[in-house]
């Protein structure tokens, strides 16, 4: 139950009843006004600015009308204790006994449910996608649970999501990688020295990826690169794959899809995709000018083809051909997404690394191009993670060469720490990811706090010898105190962080959230230990069946936070 959405419709029906005494002729579909929690310090449930929109609409005193509705309001309806008016003409309500009642119990039958909607909308997202070429580096780790986290969330929230891995293995990239591969084979058969150069890669993962090809071809020499190649390739993307599913797979996360980029060209998909692009008069021949940075005298300049991408808002037409007139990567790209559009989804999310913040618009007008804009790409980026220890930025022992490694990062730390506290700060800000901080038993660490706040509640309900999962039983008049009234109005916004989330594809709002939670949970526990009035057991006992409800309530909404993050809620630290 969303209590803001609830009683913003109440509010709403009786103003509309009552326009006439209200002297109100616009409403303007009452656009800018919000039901919200209110601010510190007032003792209020949630509060709205709907009579400041409306009087500046019909040119009425805000407080005049904030006054004559509020009176509308007491005489037509029971729902509320207290109405005040406040400031310049904010309305501040404070829900009657019987009310929060009925919401607490309806937040509880909900369970699992408490805060989604049913959308049922279909998504994309693609994210990952990391190069075939060697195992995952510890950048692709936040973009994977910010993609995996965010399907979490739309899920939550009653949609269709299929969450895909774009291979990239065809192109320069995969020879140099199978070149790579190569020399580790005859490094181990003919023991000839690798010599390593900036096209190749020089991680001792690949001298593992040799290896296994060796002992699964006992017999084969590796004497001439080309007669092996393609063996090398098909078994060298293989392993490589198989060592970023392992680590996905240790990171908690899962794909639905593996798209190869070799099958579009099989299927002929770059060329159909093209000419759909030609048929509307989107790509012709011509010329481009030289990139910039680059000085013309070394600029080429050859007829190719050329996607008009600043008909949809790119900043410079692109080329789909290179100077020997095969596809450029952006062309394999507007035939992968083709394939997308294809599929009918209602939207497609693509999750980039920090060094594809350039390659948005063209795919983006490209997405336009093909669907007549009728399918929205959406394009988020993860910024860069810089690890620190003991105040200093970490270096880890590297083994894959010029990157630290999923891996790395997974043996110093949980799967739990990671995941939580790569959405401690939004994706499209650096993240400072501190060791020391992820392994404290501290308020400083925001996976132990909520955690902890689980296995508190947990260890009273062992205390006690009870269900949480038990029907609630409120008393007669709830007589909450102010700490329970803080933690009960933070889980109203419960669903009010679920909307905002998925709308704005933003779950690091969902740990924010939870830290916040559990720290009010744990500021009302550590009351108890100094002050016996805010004590939750009396002789082995709940103090009173509404306390017992409120922690039930803060058990609940931390599980389905969790369950969205995908971590662990252990019953006992």
């Amino acid at each position: 139950m969303n209590i803001y959405e609830h009683y913003s419709k109440i509010v709403i029906k009786l103003i509309l009843k009552n326009k006439k005494f209200l002297s109100i002729k616009e409403t303007n579909n009452f656009q800018g006004v919000s039901f919200e929690s209110p601010p510190d310090g007032f003792d209020s449930d949630l509060s709205t600015n709907i009579c400041l929109i409306l009087s500046k609409l019909n040119k009425l005193n805000p407080k005049d009308l904030s006054s004559k509705v509020k009176k509308i309001i007491y005489d037509e309806t029971k729902e509320f204790l207290d109405i005040a008016v406040a400031g310049p003409g904010f309305l501040n309500f404070k829900l009657s006994n019987d009310s929060l009642k009925s919401i607490i119990i309806k937040i509880f039958n909900s369970k699992a449910k408490y805060g989604s909607v049913k959308e049922n909308k279909k998504y994309n997202i693609e994210f990952v996608s990391a190069n075939p070429t060697g195992p995952m580096h510890v950048g692709h780790c936040r973009g994977a649970i910010y993609g995996d986290v965010l399907a979490n969330l739309l899920m939550f929230n009653g949609n269709k999501v299929v969450k895909e891995y774009y291979i990239n293995d065809d192109g320069s990239q995969i020879k140099n990688f199978t070149k790579s591969v190569y020399l580790r084979i005859r490094e181990i058969i003919h023991d000839e020295k690798f010599v390593s150069n900036t096209d190749l890669y020089p991680g001792l993962y690949i001298k593992d990826i040799a290896t296994q090809i060796t002992k699964a071809n006992p017999k084969n020499k590796f004497d001439d690169f080309e007669k092996n190649s393609q063996l090398i390739q098909v078994e060298s993307l293989k392993l490589s794959m198989q060592l970023i599913k392992n680590d996905l797979k240790k990171l908690g996360i899962s794909h639905d899809v593996f798209f190869s980029e070799t099958s579009l060209i099989k299927k002929n998909l770059v060329n159909k995709s093209i000419e759909k692009l030609k048929k509307n008069k989107f790509v012709e021949e011509g010329y481009l000018s030289p990139p910039k940075g680059e000085e013309d005298k070394n600029w080429e300049s050859k007829k190719r083809l050329i996607f008009k991408s600043t008909l949809f808002g790119d900043d410079t037409d692109r080329a789909l051909q290179k100077n020997d007139g095969s596809w450029t990567y952006f062309a394999n790209d507007v035939a992968y997404h083709s394939d997308k559009i294809s599929r009918n989804y209602d939207y497609l999310i693509n999750v980039l690394g920090a060094d594809h913040t350039g390659y948005i618009k063209r795919i983006k007008a490209a997405v336009k191009a093909l669907s007549n804009n009728q399918v929205k790409l959406e394009c988020r980026v993860c910024q860069l993670v810089k690890l620190y220890k003991d105040g200093s930025p970490f270096k880890m022992s590297k083994r894959s060469g010029e990157f630290i490694s999923a891996s790395d990062l997974l043996n110093e730390v949980s799967k739990d720490a990671i995941r939580f506290m790569m959405l401690n700060r939004s994706n499209d800000v650096e993240l400072d990811f501190d060791f020391d901080k992820v392994l404290e038993k501290t308020k400083d660490n925001p996976v132990f706090y909520v955690q902890y706040c689980y296995a508190r509640i947990s260890s009273l309900f062992r205390t006690i010898n009870a269900s949480i999962d038990q029907p609630l039983i409120l008393d007669k008049n709830l007589n909450l105190n102010k700490y329970e009234y803080k933690i009960l109005r933070k889980i109203f916004e419960w669903p009010k962080i679920i909307d905002s989330s998925c709308k704005k594809y933003e779950p690091h709002r969902i740990s924010f959230y939870l830290y916040e939670l559990a720290t009010s949970f744990h500021s009302y526990w550590s009351k108890g230990n100094d002050d016996e009035h805010y004590k939750f057991l009396i002789n082995g006992k709940i103090k009173n069946n509404n306390t017992m409800s409120i922690i039930k309530l803060v058990s609940q909404v931390v599980e389905n936070g969790m369950n969205i993050i995908g971590v662990s809620l252990p019953k006992k630290m």
